[in-house]
């Protein structure tokens, strides 16, 4: 045999040998106990959760699915958060059933203007709706609901709380967690250090992890559109939010501010993590940052505080929901999967490897009720939290409530309204954008 002919085999071989090797790494994941077959039916399932965290999450729980029954067979397809919707809706408005997916991981926010444009499938024929109701958070569950017909399951949902730093609240005398907004006031200014026009640390801002949306539901415990279709955006709570937020911008000084903001990112450089910021509003499963980057920190978190004594520790949810697109091709199939997704056992392995909220509040109480030490304490206090947290569906009757509202609210932050002006101008704006689809 030649020698370039020995060659070329062995490298033929090397070639062969290197694509087994990534099938067995790779391939397997999505094959091993796995195999599609003619004799059940594939369901299409979109989701966004592509990282190297939770895609393999995501994908050990549609294996579990698939092993537990020999019907059905749910393949995964990533598409990323930016497309995921846009594409779900040209694939609906296509009208071909090949290009339906079958379940999607949808808005909980949205559903109900979903439901409504009939763009996603009515479940109450295809799902034991009474059963998810039990065990379903209220927020969720009425999330996911319109005129009587339910579009969506929930599956996660998220909480917003304070993350305290302990020592550095200790150095400046205080034993306690602030309560209220006077009490964020207070120690924000006997714990922030400013030298020549720049922060060395400090102790609180209010929009440093969130928006002011979140302190105007915090106010009150409102959203803009109440469920029974009143406008409550000009209150005096909702102006005293804005009031509360504009004092810490001036008395810090906006531009002194913002280039302190601008010295921070994610993880490491987290102003919380790096011991500049004392206290730190975010969702739970920012502790899973701190857990990774911030072992140093001695912490505490509470739910967020009042705007005064007994006016309600409110907070934001957004979250996830799965829906089947209208049109598609196994609905019923599809709901088999849906409430597998939405059942305890589910749910609690995606709590448990995510550190996430869900959305079935049996399994949330489950895990925090296995969980340990630091864990459990964050867990158990985003689960108290989630009793004044709400979620803020998209109203049917003003699609484009948001556009309409935030504007106005970035104008009285940025001083070039005043809060009852910013205010009135949204609600006008969002009253008469309802009256004129009525």
């Amino acid at each position: 045999m030649k020698k370039g002919t020995v060659i070329g085999l062995v490298a033929l071989l090397l070639v062969t040998l290197g694509g087994l090797m990534w099938w067995m790494q790779n391939g397997q994941q999505d094959t091993a106990s796995n195999v599609e077959s003619e004799d059940r039916v594939t369901l299409d399932f979109w989701s966004f959760w592509g990282s190297e965290t939770r895609r393999p999450i995501i994908e050990k729980m549609i294996s579990d699915f698939n092993e537990s029954q020999d019907e059905i067979f749910v393949k995964h397809t990533f598409i990323p958060f930016g497309d995921i919707w846009t594409k779900e809706l040209a694939a609906v408005a296509s009208k071909n059933e090949d290009a339906i997916p079958d379940v999607v991981v949808g808005d909980i926010n949205a559903i109900k203007l979903r439901g409504q444009k009939q763009q996603v499938e009515p479940l109450n024929t295809l799902i034991d709706t009474a059963s998810l109701k039990e065990v379903m958070h209220p927020e969720a569950w009425d999330a996911v609901q319109y005129e009587d017909e339910t579009y969506a399951v929930p599956f996660t949902m998220d909480t917003r709380l304070l993350f305290y730093n302990k020592k550095m609240l200790e150095e400046a005398g205080y034993t306690e967690p602030p309560q209220t907004w006077d009490d964020l006031t207070e120690m924000s200014e006997k714990i922030t250090v400013k030298q020549n026009n720049t922060f060395e640390q400090v102790g609180f801002y209010p929009l440093f992890g969130v928006g002011t949306d979140v302190w105007l539901i915090n106010s009150d415990g409102r959203n803009y559109i109440s469920k029974d279709g009143d406008v409550t955006i000009d209150t005096p709570e909702d102006r005293e939010a804005l009031e509360w937020i504009n004092a810490f911008t001036e008395k810090m000084g906006r531009k002194e501010i913002d280039a302190f903001k601008a010295e921070f990112g994610e993880q490491q450089a987290n102003p919380f993590l790096s011991e500049k910021v004392a206290m730190y509003v975010d969702v739970a499963t920012f502790y899973t940052q701190i857990r990774d980057y911030g072992q140093h920190l001695d912490y505490g978190v509470v739910p967020l505080p009042e705007r005064e004594e007994g006016s309600g520790h409110y907070s934001w949810s957004g979250g996830f929901a799965l829906e089947i697109p209208k049109g598609a091709k196994h609905p019923e199939e599809a709901a088999t999967f849906i409430e597998y997704m939405a059942g305890k056992e589910a749910q609690m392995y995606w709590a448990e490897q995510n550190f996430d909220q869900v959305a079935n509040q049996d399994a949330g109480q489950a895990v925090a009720d296995q969980l340990e030490g630091q864990e459990q304490e964050v867990y158990s206090v985003a689960l108290s939290a989630m009793e004044n947290t709400l979620l803020t569906p998209v109203p049917v009757e003003v699609p484009d409530l948001v556009s309409l509202v935030n504007p106005e609210l970035e104008q009285a932050t940025l001083g070039k309204k005043t809060p009852e002006e910013a205010l009135q101008a949204a609600e006008r704006k969002v009253k008469a954008a309802k009256e004129g689809t009525q």
